[in-house]
């Protein structure tokens, strides 16, 4: 099969601008290849947030990321309606571009080129090749995240994750995935949390927006005992599925297909949502009914510039904020029903 590769060329600010372009027209699948992801995990503070990368993968991308701009790929069926569609996308980033010209977005603003490539490829060409750059990876203290096709020994005390993404969202290595999985494994050994009052593989999560169950599984490695994931894509409800079998945890997972937390009446010690801030203010009252007291709502994919935003509407809803931890441009919030 044939497809139509299409690569916007912007600064960071520029491809977060240009995104919604994509969504418009239905294109909610793409990846962003950005040489500051790169570059913040040679930055890390900790050791441990970076010595897993592959010293090739290092030597090939030192020399050949430095100053250029971020790139936004997506892919969509070589048919004659979507090519009628990207010419409609160049369309679109063109306006957005003289938009930002204009300063419409504020004198600061800066999108970069916002240059749109596009190619047609056949799909061996490059469904894989995001696979190059997946290595395994700690995430936390204690888990390493591997891809299924990656070997790794395993050092004591570390909990490894084995995922296979397929199309749904959910490596591990993405900040917002990661500031998720640091909350959970910091709640999750909060013993009081646990519904009989103490023991910790008692806890019962519920993982809002599952994508490739990710962290589903990590809840179970870190000693929850009952999951329940939910999501409303049924191509990623069954990558989910399938990466909870893959790593040993059907009898503690279950994954159904539902919008957020409707039709769900589970109670839970810890729920878990690695969504878009929109999404997290319409989840939030809902959070709050799903939470035995004591219980703990955990929520990223939130861009800095909505923090205040966000943590109004959790603690409208009833919580009490926890903290607000930061990684680059993306925030998450622990809070607590009291």
């Amino acid at each position: 099969m044939r497809y139509i590769q299409i690569k916007i060329h912007a600064s960071r600010q520029g491809i977060e601008a240009a995104a919604p372009i994509l969504f418009s027209y239905g294109v909610t699948g793409y990846s962003v290849d950005d040489p500051a992801d790169f570059e913040g995990i040679l930055d890390k503070k900790e050791e441990y947030e970076w010595d897993y990368v592959d010293q090739e993968l290092l030597d090939e991308h030192m020399g050949k990321l430095s100053g250029r701009e971020p790139i936004l790929t997506a892919w969509l069926e070589d048919t004659e309606e979507n090519r009628e569609t990207v010419q409609s996308i160049k369309i679109d980033i063109l306006k957005l571009k003289a938009e930002e010209q204009y300063h419409t977005f504020g004198e600061e603003a800066d999108f970069g080129r916002l240059y749109v490539e596009t190619e047609t490829v056949d799909d061996e060409a490059w469904k894989d090749k995001w696979k190059e750059n997946f290595k395994p990876t700690k995430i936390t203290d204690r888990i390493v995240v591997k891809p299924t096709w990656e070997p790794y020994d395993a050092k004591a005390g570390e909990l490894v994750l084995e995922i296979d993404p397929g199309t749904a969202f959910g490596t591990g290595t993405h900040e917002t995935t990661s500031l998720c999985m640091k909350l959970l494994e910091k709640y999750a050994a909060d013993s009081g949390l646990a519904a009989d009052g103490g023991d910790t593989g008692a806890l019962r999560v519920i993982d809002v927006g599952c994508g490739s169950g990710i962290l589903s599984v990590a809840a179970v490695l870190l000693g929850c005992r009952y999951v329940l994931g939910t999501e409303i894509d049924p191509e990623a409800v069954e990558i989910a599925r399938e990466n909870v079998e893959l790593n040993g945890v059907s009898a503690n997972v279950k994954v159904l297909e539902a919008n957020l937390l409707n039709g769900v009446n589970y109670k839970a010690d810890i729920i878990v949502a690695n969504l878009m801030h929109d999404l997290v203010i319409r989840l939030a009252p809902e959070a709050i009914k799903r939470l035995d007291t004591g219980g703990v709502f955990i929520a990223s994919g939130i861009l800095l510039e909505k923090r205040d935003q966000v943590a109004e509407a959790v603690e409208a809803a009833g919580f009490e904020i926890l903290e607000i931890p930061e990684d680059g441009e993306w925030c998450a919030i622990a809070a607590r029903k009291n």
